[in-house]
């Protein structure tokens, strides 16, 4: 008989929909409400209630609980109505009605609202709009989750047993990955805030039950209100379901030993993989990849590993065309300059207005751009002055660009270097041999200007803080900065090269600078500082290591660092010293710069984007370089994976049952696999089972944590940074005592939680320092070797795994703890401020600044890499635990 399919029972649905309860029926009835008026076009239901981040002020709270009833259309009502309504129905009738409409007109709305706000305004500084009662959905798959793991935590699936938690998330995926414009944050948000209520983390925002009963008596809504759900007619407990009898050990008695053959080809590899022994090689393992990564990052200078600097771009040709500038030009130059120095002190609106109308005075197309900025507290405002020189053999889709800032980065008058890119100007105009055209660009300050102009250029600027350009060119090819604030000649040329977070441009436009400066005008060339450099060992070293801090730092070095984001390769050129060369040769040395940058075909891409520069003529590669951070990222991983066969293992028995053991005999096992069989003590098998949800859930809510000092000192003026830095290292000597207080007070941190908690948290520290590694090499370096001690305090440090706490004596316990605040970001930050000489207040600022205008992240790592890990770190050996 052929198979019939499944017919819809419209009694059976009719009869489901007239019993469903009262908060469910109102809630239903609101989302069509909603629907119904969306249809209008007099009122935009969707702009009112939505949840817009940028919308949210004490105004128009309201939306943190209109946003669920929402929705853009029918189809997106429909089909989340018909997700929601068996999941809330069930709750309401475990909960009552009058819980129900409490927790989803408050707390069930507004904490996923807050954790979306928190993580996409707070930290991603994006404005997505966010509907629908699918938000409802994931909390109450969350909490059904939480209520299917206590009751059953395991299913199955072939041979491997996956917890029941793990269900929401994966109905998350597959709904984000099938289905187009859902939040992935918003409804990520909600299964966390679930999670949340079902293991009962959220009863104090729940109204008391004695509350609940007396409106219900004094009201008599049982009596009044159809469908009501009545505290007394719950279904199950409260905050979850009742207790079970069910039996969770799975019995094999019965089926007796199962009979092998014995072969006797290395048996030992089998019993040694289970040898508790191996447990005391990780650490090691981990120091040894530390040693080995400090030590692989100092051979670096030697030449054996480092590489003599060469062009890889043959069209480039440095140092091969005759230059012409010079002679009559000077007398064009010190006119300018004469005219700079008048316009020192004025309005950055009267200087704008003065160089353009120079730039016109030539016969080149000028255009001004106002900008303002806040950030720390301060304006950042401005106005820049430009003008495009047309490539008489070019087709205006290529542009080079010469700036000159009209303050330097030490606020210093950059009136040798601006009156140099005038000259320059008014030199380039004459020549028909340009293939691409040539902006020259004169900006108020070194950090703001640039970033609003070059933001501008490529329509990636705020109309709140930067006006767009009036005219453009074609796709940037290269930039050089000019920075001369000198009075007199200079003696060499100081190469700035490090853009925004640890960016930089393509070897082959500073080897060509250096070929241009120190081969074919005679000029000396340093970097990084050093103005001396005999080309020694420690020399080498040290220029290596102040670019690596730099790099780490990841701020602004020069004007042109706000260009190699854009995939624009760009350099200072800055005149340092005293010597005999004028500004004619620092003309020279531009001219020969833009001739070989003129000969271009193509973007620069011969060369290599990561390096580490020692010398102006010796270079190190990533493929030298990167193992010292990987080793350093990977010892954190060596632990993590340690602790994770540890958590495992089974306790070790107590020392009268160890004898009693041994008494009676121990009992063996035979296994075999792939041809090898081994005798291996039963006890070596047991799996002990991991609780993972409170390690888990524990290490992201402290990254998440790390959105709070993130926030604050990149929203705090100035005067009070330095404060705020002393208070946030205070407030960390007690923050992980508080904190493992708070926990204990909802749950025991046994040794097996204390051992996940640690292993997790140095998995992520792992990940993304390896990752970081690629990107930024510096910082990841400096984070992981100040982060190293980490893997070696609290629970590795115990060879015990029972459920009683680790066994630190008090000296440990008190080595620990200082060693770790001694370590932590606040104090070193106090540090490095203290020793260098260094503002804390201005270097926060400085941070601030590059957060909000130069999108900077350096503190990103800090905050929600760095500070969360040693936050974990710190609560594990933390004295009340």
């Amino acid at each position: 008989m052929a198979p019939t399919l499944p017919s819809l029972d419209v009694r059976r649905l009719r009869s489901y929909v007239f019993r469903l309860p009262l908060f469910t029926r109102i809630v239903l009835v609101l989302v069509i409400v909603f629907w119904i008026l969306e249809l209008q076009k007099v009122w935009n239901v969707v702009q009112w209630g939505a949840l817009i981040p940028k919308e949210i002020n004490l105004g128009t709270m309201y939306r943190l609980n209109t946003y669920p009833l929402i929705h853009r259309n029918f189809l997106h009502a429909f089909f989340n109505t018909l997700a929601l309504v068996p999941l809330l129905e069930r709750f309401e009738a475990e909960h009552g009605t009058l819980l129900s409409g409490a927790m989803f007109g408050g707390p069930l709305s507004t904490l996923p609202a807050a954790v979306y706000l928190l993580v996409e305004r707070g930290i991603l500084r994006q404005n997505t709009a966010i509907l629908g009662a699918s938000i409802w959905v994931f909390v109450l798959l969350g909490v059904e989750g939480i209520k299917a793991y206590k009751a059953n935590p395991h299913f199955a699936i072939s041979t491997y047993r996956i917890p029941t938690w793990t269900t929401p998330l994966v109905i998350l995926l597959f709904t984000t990955a099938l289905i187009p414009n859902t939040s992935l944050l918003g409804h990520l948000g909600s299964v966390g805030v679930g999670y949340m209520y079902g293991l009962g983390y959220l009863k104090i925002l729940a109204p008391p039950e004695k509350v609940l009963r007396w409106i219900e008596g004094k009201l008599n809504l049982l009596g009044r209100l159809p469908h009501y759900v009545s505290i007394d007619q719950k279904t199950y407990g409260r905050y979850g379901v009742l207790p079970t009898s069910s039996n969770s050990s799975l019995s094999t008695a019965g089926e007796g030993p199962v009979q092998m053959p014995y072969s006797g080809s290395a048996p030992t590899i089998l019993a040694l993989r289970r040898d508790p022994r191996l447990l005391k090689i990780p650490p090691y393992l981990s120091a040894l990849c530390i040693v080995i990564g400090v030590v692989w990052l100092f051979l670096l200078p030697l030449n054996e590993y480092s590489r003599h600097t060469y062009i890889s771009e043959n069209a480039l040709l440095p140092g091969q065309v005759h230059t012409y500038f010079g002679g009559s030009e000077q007398n064009v130059f010190n006119a300018y300059k004469h005219e700079i120095q008048a316009l020192s002190g004025k309005s950055p609106g009267e200087i704008a207005a003065t160089l353009s109308n120079i730039f016109r005075s030539v016969g080149l197309k000028a255009a001004t751009q106002k900008y303002n900025y806040h950030a720390a507290g301060k304006s950042h405002s401005g106005e820049n002055a430009y003008a495009i020189l047309h490539a008489p053999r070019g087709d205006a889709t290529e542009a080079i660009v010469l700036v000159a800032a009209w303050t330097n980065m030490d606020g210093e008058l950059n009136q040798s270097g601006v009156a140099l890119a005038l000259t320059l100007a008014r030199y380039f105009k004459r020549w028909s041999l340009w293939s691409k055209d040539i902006i020259i660009l004169i900006t108020s300050d070194s950090k703001a200007g640039p970033q609003a102009w070059v933001d501008a250029y490529h329509d990636e600027h705020s109309p709140e803080s930067a006006d767009p350009l009036q005219l453009k060119s074609g796709a940037l090819q290269g930039v050089v900065v000019l920075d001369n604030a000198l009075n007199h000649r200079f003696e060499s040329l100081h190469i700035v090269y490090d853009g925004i977070n640890g960016q930089l441009p393509n070897l082959d436009l500073f080897n060509s600078a250096v070929a241009i400066a120190s081969g074919q005008m005679g000029i000396g060339v340093s970097l990084q500082r050093m103005w001396k450099h005999g080309d020694s060992y420690r020399e080498r070293l040290q220029t290596m290591l102040r670019g690596m801090v730099s790099q780490g730092l990841g701020h602004a070095s020069g004007p042109h660092s706000s260009f190699i984001p854009y995939h624009v390769d760009a350099i200072t050129l800055q005149a340092v010293g005293h010597g005999w060369q004028d500004e004619m040769a620092m003309g020279r040395c531009v001219e020969s710069t833009f001739r070989s940058l003129n000969n271009l075909l193509e973007h620069f891409h011969q060369s290599f984007f990561f390096y580490l520069l020692m010398q102006a003529n010796r270079f190190v590669s990533i493929g030298t370089y990167l193992p010292s951070a990987m080793l350093v990222a990977v010892n954190f991983t060596i632990m993590a994976i340690a602790l994770w066969i540890q958590s495992g293992r089974p306790p070790k028995p107590r020392v009268a049952s160890a004898m009693a053991h041994k008494a009676k005999g121990s009992e063996v096992e035979i296994v075999q696999k792939e041809g090898m069989v081994a005798l291996v003590p039963k006890a070596d098998l047991a799996i002990v089972e991991r609780q993972l949800f409170l390690p888990v859930a524990l290490v992201v809510a402290s990254h998440f944590l790390g959105a709070i000092p993130l926030y604050v000192f990149n929203n705090t003026r100035q005067e009070t940074l330095p404060r705020t830095l002393w208070f946030f290292a205070y407030a960390n000597v007690v923050l992980p005592t508080l904190l493992a207080i708070i926990i204990s007070g909802f749950t025991t941190l046994s040794t097996h939680r204390l051992i996940l908690l640690q292993c997790f948290s140095l998995l992520l520290l792992g990940m993304f320092l390896a990752t970081l590694a690629t990107l930024n090499f510096s910082l990841a370096f400096l984070i992981g070797l100040l982060s190293a001690p980490l893997s070696f305090v609290g629970v590795a440090m115990s060879a015990d795994n029972g459920d009683a706490p680790p066994k630190l004596t008090t000296p440990q316990k008190i080595a620990c703890n200082v060693l770790l605040h001694l370590l932590s970001p606040p104090v070193v930050v106090l540090a490095v401020c203290k020793i260098f000489g260094v503002d804390a207040g201005a270097m926060l600022a400085e941070a601030a600044f590059g957060w909000k205008v130069s999108g900077l992240w350096t503190q990103v790592v800090v905050c929600c890499v760095w500070w969360p890990a040693w936050l974990i770190g710190a609560v594990i050996v933390s004295p009340s635990l």
